[in-house]
């Protein structure tokens, strides 16, 4: 039986010297492994651990020397063949490498006669020789350069962190003045509308002709959604920037979502979703911002629609449990992937296709801004709570289904929303 050829990872980012190497290697009988970053290579060979690893000193991300110490802190790593294959040819560099870690050093180009024979001998075991003194004096040079080298990129971090942060605000300046400026000439439409759907001659129009009261109809559908977008953009813009008080007060959770409820009832009819509720399991007597936790229920029962599969079943439930209510939705519909747990709080996150994006926020799968459930984690963070979501995954063809509970204080301090989203 022939035994198994040794495995060699070749780490460099030029196509022309990988692809070189790596016939050099195959032909020479070796199972050749490639990458073309540092941090790549670093977790192929935590997965495949390689019998050598060859490296280009010079990378994009970390340098061949970091790699190779890296490599060398994990113990299965402690007695591999860390050879550098680089075209730095200087003795200094070469001091470096070896400070780092690395059992040899072949220069680029490589001789093709002589190269399969350098490997073989750096599997058996073959060492590049070190002067002690030398190599002391490198290893604080080579300690120098690493610490200089992290100054660099934390510096470089924190000017990116710097012009992220500005580019954020700036953006979330724009959204929050567009939503304004859009406000003030939909309040306008909307007005006009309704004193035209008073209007006695539109209204005997409308009852003349159907097609006309299907254009009224789906002209005043068409303004109530758009002020219901940007309601929900200045809603999520003043919880981001700390610029809304929430009203403290005495509200009943189960007349709450009674109201919602109704609300979707002719959603649910069409998507034949059925809805289970039992108003007397809900507590009846909770401290906090009525019209919020209205805007919560209903966000996250048109998610739980959504979502749902036609003929699908959604449930609300809430009990008190330690001076505080819970609050379930849960859902029979597609779930939602281990990766998107805590994505899908955060703004404009959607995991639909935008490519068929829906504007309804009820059709399966429909669209949206991706800002309702950040909405609800602004609402519960500002009511001193805690919103998760509980779901075996994603699966379209089977669908697991989900539950997002929230649990809030019964008694919520009055205090202004924290800008966590």
């Amino acid at each position: 039986m022939n035994a198994t050829p040794p495995t060699i990872l070749y780490i460099e980012d030029d196509a022309a010297s990988r692809l070189l190497v790596e016939r050099c290697l195959r032909f020479a009988g070796y199972h050749v492994l490639v990458a073309e970053r540092g941090l790549q290579g670093i977790d192929i060979a935590r997965q495949e651990l390689p019998d050598m690893i060859l490296t280009d000193i010079n990378l994009p991300d970390l340098s061949g020397r970091e790699v190779t110490t890296t490599l060398r802190a994990d113990p299965r790593f402690a007695h591999t063949p860390i050879v550098a294959l680089t075209a730095l040819i200087e003795g200094k560099q070469r001091a470096l490498t070896m400070a780092a870690g690395a059992n040899g050093y072949i220069t680029k180009p490589i001789d093709v006669e002589l190269f399969a024979d350098q490997v073989a001998a750096y599997l058996k075991g073959a060492r590049d020789k070190v002067d002690e003194q030398a190599n002391a004096s490198a290893q604080t040079a080579y300690l120098q350069e690493v610490t200089a080298r992290l100054e660099n990129r934390m510096r470089a971090l924190e000017a990116s962190n710097r012009e992220l942060t500005r580019l954020d605000r700036m953006k979330d300046t724009f959204i929050q003045v567009t939503a304004h400026e859009l406000r003030t000439p939909l309040t306008l439409i909307y007005g006009y509308d309704r004193l035209l759907e008073e209007l006695p001659a539109v209204q005997a129009l409308a009852t003349a002709d159907p097609n006309v009261h299907y254009l009224i109809k789906g002209l005043g559908d068409g303004i109530n959604r758009m002020q219901s977008i940007v309601n929900e953009i200045l809603t999520i813009t003043r919880i981001v920037t700390n610029q809304v008080d929430i009203s403290i007060g005495m509200v009943n959770p189960a007349a709450v979502a009674a109201s919602v409820i109704d609300g979707y009832i002719p959603a649910m009819k069409n998507r034949m979703v059925k809805i289970h509720f039992d108003r007397a399991q809900w507590p009846v007597r909770l401290q906090g911002d009525g019209d919020l936790l209205r805007l919560l229920l209903s966000n996250l029962l048109s998610n739980a629609i959504k979502y749902t599969p036609d003929g699908g079943e959604v449930t609300l439930e809430a009990y008190e449990r330690d001076e505080q209510v819970v609050m379930i939705v849960r859902d029979t519909g597609i779930g939602v992937a281990h990766e998107d747990r805590e994505l899908i709080f955060e703004r404009f996150h959607t995991t639909s296709d935008t490519l068929t994006h829906s504007t309804s926020k009820t059709a399966f799968r429909g669209g949206g801004l991706g800002l309702g459930l950040a909405v609800c984690k602004g609402i519960v963070q500002a009511h001193q709570g805690s919103i998760r979501v509980e779901s075996p995954g994603f699966d379209l063809n089977n669908p697991p289904g989900s539950a997002f509970i929230v649990t809030l204080p019964l008694n919520t301090a009055r205090t202004q929303i924290i800008g966590a989203v």
